[in-house]
């Protein structure tokens, strides 16, 4: 029991620990509420291009020895905006055009490292994760942007939700898609930019997307889904910071891991989702099945597609 009180509330005693904690706790919760409007519209692959597309930025602000997060910011909202408008273009599917700038942008990043003879560890902390190095300030900074981002989606959540479901119904009914594109582009690249000092540029994709496909195999609720994402991206956050203290292990991995560890269990044992409750359910109906020749049997009609009901 000791030694279990010992796990808990030795890294306390540490300040760097304590703001590593309070820091993780709030980019996990941010993530978890962004995550869920990016895994209902299926894009996370902008994630992972504007992760990317910050390359340039950071690598830019590097050549000429300037704020690394400021670049990576501008470099990240101005191809998130550029998709957004590209997009547009119906002959162009939006994975395609986030396709385009993904490789155009992480291609000008490599070039523009090469440029100099030599890494230093601020660049190679933007691409891997520092959060055992933040100070007050970074805290004060990121619970400022978190809250903002939290409050903008929360207050946009029906309008993002029907962008997201069925952009073409949501443009016949008046909503502006394109304002709302940009501004939930525009939230997921300050998402991305504020999670980069806790995992890195690489692994920072898995803490806007794992809590929210978690929540996703739970309900079909978006408040629940919201809250269960945000729970699972701040818990995840700190039982990784946990694992990565207790093994000396590279904090933001050690998020991710844990983070993964979660959605696998959940897809398992989901109640309704997960893998053991549909091969019980496949058992159940195998069971029912009837034992006259197929012949005999009476056509089934076409069972429709589970539709979210996601408000």
């Amino acid at each position: 029991m000791t030694d279990l009180l010992a796990f808990f509330t030795d890294p306390w005693a540490l300040p760097f620990m304590r703001r590593a904690f309070t820091v993780a706790a709030i980019v996990g919760l941010v993530c978890g509420v962004v995550g869920v409007y990016v895994v209902l519209r299926g894009m996370a692959f902008i994630g992972d291009a504007v992760a990317h597309s910050a390359f340039p930025g950071v690598a830019l602000a590097y050549a000429f020895e300037g704020n690394l997060l400021l670049g990576g910011a501008a470099a990240g909202v101005t191809t998130a905006v550029l998709i957004a408008f590209v997009s547009q273009n119906r002959r162009l599917k939006e994975d395609t055009v986030i396709g385009v700038f993904f490789a155009f942008a992480f291609g000008l990043g490599i070039v523009l490292v090469s440029t100099r003879d030599s890494w230093t560890t601020d660049l190679s902390s933007f691409l891997f994760g520092q959060v055992l190095a933040v100070d007050a300030a970074d805290i004060w900074r990121v619970a400022v942007m978190g809250a903002v981002l939290v409050a903008v989606v929360l207050a946009l959540r029906k309008e993002l939700v029907a962008v997201s479901l069925d952009r073409e119904t949501a443009r016949a009914v008046g909503l502006p898609v394109l304002p709302l594109d940009l501004t939930l582009y525009v939230v997921v690249t300050a998402t991305i930019v504020m999670s980069l000092e806790a995992v890195g540029n690489i692994l920072v994709l898995a803490l806007l997307i794992t809590p929210a496909a978690t929540a996703r195999l739970l309900t079909e609720r978006l408040w629940a889904m919201t809250l269960l994402a945000s729970l699972f991206g701040c818990a995840g956050s700190l039982a990784g910071l946990y694992v990565s203290y207790t093994y000396d292990l590279a904090a933001g991995g050690s998020v991710v891991v844990v983070l993964t560890a979660v959605f696998a269990v959940v897809w398992l044992l989901a109640p309704r989702h997960g893998l053991a409750a549909k091969l019980r359910t496949r058992g159940r109906a195998d069971d029912r099945e009837p034992t006259s020749p197929p012949e005999s049997r009476p056509a089934q009609a076409a069972v429709p597609a589970e539709v979210p009901a996601a408000l």
